[in-house]
């Protein structure tokens, strides 16, 4: 459990691709500034149950070529089960003990999707549109609530209402757009396992105009939301934050649309570093501007 290989497949820094979400719910917050379950929330959701999610999916997927934020992932081993299963457990503990009843039962939810994804009984990665809808409704909408749920300590019924469930919402079209590029470099080894993912099904270049599609109506959404809950400042500062995605985005397409080795497990981690830094920026400045620090 405590092997060097054991702990690279965690993927622990792989959360920094994932923050933008629990940062948006932080923008939104009541209590953004009661700081003691904001931290929590946050160590438990990405320093636990994110990579308790990793580990269990590499046990189960015995990747030999890259993957999400390890480009030469070592052989798995029993320990990485156990590893996984301990840091799922601790997460629900500490949700439980720092936050309340209700988030640890949503980590328990989430950790039992996760896992619904990868297990040989289920395996819902095997299913491009079902897997798709799955992994953007609760790495978006779900997670967007249960960490409503834990930054403010409230119960579910408080965080169901139209100002919580739109920007859930809009997180799940957000990761919807995302998550296809994530799998265009894994067309192979997902074929020879049989998993029929969403980019695999609609092929490189098909992949680049789905997410250009579907990134265009989120972004559209995004703005609409900004303009009628914050303001129009706030709706430029986001088309502004996106620029440098979306200019990385068209310069990888047409190397890609030329080259399809182009689209390789380094543009992918460069889109989602440049994507998730952007992303974190802004929602970063969307909650400094809620707490009237600027």
């Amino acid at each position: 459990m405590l092997s060097l290989s054991s702990w690279l497949h965690m993927r622990i820094p792989f959360s920094y691709f994932l923050m933008p979400v629990f940062l948006f719910t932080l923008a939104i917050s009541p209590n953004n500034s009661m700081y003691e379950p904001v931290f929590w929330t946050f160590i438990i959701v990405h320093l636990l149950l994110y990579p308790a999610s990793n580990g269990y999916n590499s046990y189960f997927d015995k990747d030999e070529k890259s993957i999400g934020g390890l480009k030469n992932p070592p052989p798995v081993n029993k320990g990485l089960y156990s590893l996984a299963l301990f840091f799922d457990a601790l997460a629900i503990g500490l949700g439980w003990l720092m936050i309340n009843f209700t988030f640890a039962i949503m980590l328990l939810i989430y950790g039992l999707v996760s896992k619904a994804y990868s297990h040989p009984a289920v395996r819902l990665k095997k299913y491009p549109i079902g897997g798709w809808l799955v992994a953007g409704i609760f790495q978006g909408f779900f997670t967007f609530i249960m960490c409503y749920v834990g930054i403010n300590k409230f119960s579910l019924e408080t965080a169901w209402q139209w100002p919580v469930l739109i920007p859930a919402a809009l997180s799940t079209l957000m990761l919807w757009g995302n998550y296809p590029m994530t799998q265009i470099y894994q067309h192979d080894e997902d074929g020879r396992r049989g998993d029929k993912t969403l980019s695999l099904l609609l092929g490189i270049r098909g992949t680049f105009y789905f997410v250009g599609a579907v990134f265009g109506m989120v972004t559209l959404a995004f703005v609409v939301y900004f303009n009628a809950y914050f303001s129009s400042r706030q709706a430029i500062a986001f088309l502004i934050a996106l620029s440098p995605v979306v200019l990385y985005f068209l310069y990888w397409f047409a190397q890609a649309y030329r080259d399809e080795t182009k689209a390789d497990y380094q543009h992918t981690m460069w889109l989602n570093f440049i994507s998730a830094t952007c992303l974190n920026a802004f929602f970063l400045y969307l909650t400094f501007s809620a707490m009237k620090f600027i």
